[in-house]
């Protein structure tokens, strides 16, 4: 009796389950991972000698782009409001397009031929990343802020479209059969049961976006569909390092006060 008081005294440790039960499964994944890395290393065609020149070529342009030089002032502002002005479009059009294409990709909301032909549209739209579609759209339309608003506007029906499909499907769905048992048409059911419920969740997205599409317009301007990503890449052409730098940190500070405004917003929204 005393060794059964012993044992049921004795303190028990919780610990927390593994992710994978099966210890041979666990280690083996583990050990072929490691076996995977170090086979992708050894395989991989590096030069290390022109990796060592790339290194010295490095250290030169950072010893050439410090101080910064900002008395371009007026090409660097002019370049910073084209991606603006790129991205409130993009944004815009984006939400126009992302909501109706939303409503096709909920299963609730919509029958099986149409909610198919909405996931379709969302998959293609996230299929590719947003440099590789601004260079179909340079090449289709030619450098500048067309092909920048034109590439945005298929990343911006990517990302909120499937997420306000999502949060369509998980509405409350006795809001809309109260209207619909009172003979209220499809219109003005998502008028007044489904959109009041998804609006918040709307607004967060939009403001999201347009902060997100901020921030690609100059990754996607590298490759020439304008805006501060271009002026970036003329700087580095003429071998400009210091004014370079200074669009580098002209585009930091614009992404941290941008950032900074968007979650404030998105805080008080929630």
């Amino acid at each position: 009796m005393s060794s059964d008081t012993t044992a049921s005294s004795t303190p028990r440790q919780w610990r927390k389950a593994p992710f994978i039960a099966n210890p041979w499964l666990r280690w083996g994944l583990l050990i072929g991972f490691a076996v995977y890395a170090v086979w992708a290393i050894s395989t991989l065609p590096f030069d290390w000698a022109r990796i060592s020149e790339g290194m010295e070529r490095a250290g030169r342009i950072f010893g050439g782009a410090f101080p910064p030089n900002f008395d371009r002032g007026g090409l660097l502002l002019k370049g910073f409001l084209e991606s603006l002005q790129i991205a409130i479009l993009a944004t815009l059009l984006g939400l126009a397009l992302s909501v109706p294409i939303a409503f096709m990709a909920a299963r609730n909301i919509a029958p099986l031929p149409v909610y198919l032909l909405g996931r379709v549209l969302i998959i293609v739209a996230r299929s590719f990343h947003p440099v590789i579609v601004a260079i179909l759209f340079v090449k289709a339309v030619g450098f500048g802020p067309v092909a920048g608003i034109l590439t945005l506007t298929i990343y911006s029906i990517g990302f909120v479209a499937k997420m306000l499909a999502e949060r369509i499907e998980e509405i409350d769905w006795g809001q809309v059969e109260a209207l619909r048992s009172t003979g209220t048409g499809n219109f003005t059911v998502l008028q007044f049961a489904v959109l009041p419920q998804i609006m918040p969740r709307q607004i967060g997205l939009s403001i999201y976006q347009l902060d997100s599409n901020l921030r690609a317009s100059a990754v996607v301007g590298i490759v020439g569909a304008g805006g501060i990503g271009s002026t970036l890449m003329n700087a580095f052409g003429r071998y400009d390092y210091d004014f370079a730098l200074a669009i580098t940190l002209v585009i930091i500070a614009v992404i941290l006060v941008s950032e900074a405004i968007s979650g404030r917003i998105r805080k008080n929204i929630w």
